[in-house]
């Protein structure tokens, strides 16, 4: 067992009566006190099952942390997954960020995979249909912007499988060529060649829209896309 004078030299809690338990004024936390003074806090989760009187030896004090550093970070992935699906690589990189350790992000990890709110088959097709629908990109985009998210190359060609890049390019160029309008006809041509090749568009798709030019169901009056 660490000693009261070994865990006072490294910052640590020594063996304690719980005196207190008070909810803290934000988020579902409450501060625990040993002895009359205040030693740390905890989730609500793990403040539940504690009891005023109850003894906590070295060895529970330190469970204790262990759980609720889980805990929190549990509730940081929630937050951070909130917005949108993320990547096991986002959300780890995330977690690590906020110094949480190695362990804790596993944990974490593993439970949120249980529960399939981390899935990077389904966030590959996520990625790959948002991408098509609001901001469409060619394949070789969408392979770079995926890869970049921690994604392996299985993964990556099994979301693309069935991805139409004529379509998604279509989609992209009618907006673009509606944004050019001002310009000459080569000017044009060009400008919108070029925006299809950095947003990862192949040659060849390329080559098939500037020779559709113009292109078809486009008219003047439609929403851009957001």
């Amino acid at each position: 067992m660490v000693s009261a004078i070994a865990a006072c030299a490294f910052g640590g809690d020594v063996a304690g009566r719980i005196t207190a338990l008070e909810p803290q004024r934000r988020g579902r936390r409450f501060n625990l006190y040993l002895d009359g003074d205040f030693a740390f806090g905890v989730a609500e989760s793990i403040a539940v099952r504690l009891r005023v009187g109850e003894w906590l030896s070295d060895e529970a004090i330190a469970a204790l942390r262990t759980e609720d550093e889980v805990e929190r970070a549990h509730e940081r992935a929630l937050g951070y997954l909130t917005p949108r699906p993320r990547s096991e690589a986002e959300l780890r990189r995330y977690l690590a960020g906020k110094g949480f350790s190695a362990s804790a992000i596993e944990q974490v990890m593993a439970r949120l995979r249980a529960v399939g709110l981390l899935d990077d088959a389904a966030f590959a097709r996520f990625w790959v249909e948002n991408r098509l629908r609001f901001r469409p990109r060619g394949r070789r985009g969408l392979r770079y912007e995926l890869r970049q998210k921690g994604l392996d190359d299985a993964l990556i060609e099994a979301a693309l499988a069935d991805y139409d890049e004529l379509e998604a390019a279509r989609r992209f160029a009618e907006g673009e060529w509606r944004r050019l309008a001002s310009q000459e006809e080569a000017v044009r041509r060009r400008r919108l060649g070029e925006r299809l090749a950095r947003r990862g568009f192949a040659y060849e798709t390329i080559r098939h829209i500037l020779d559709d030019l113009p292109l078809p169901h486009t008219t003047e009056s439609e929403d851009l896309e957001p």
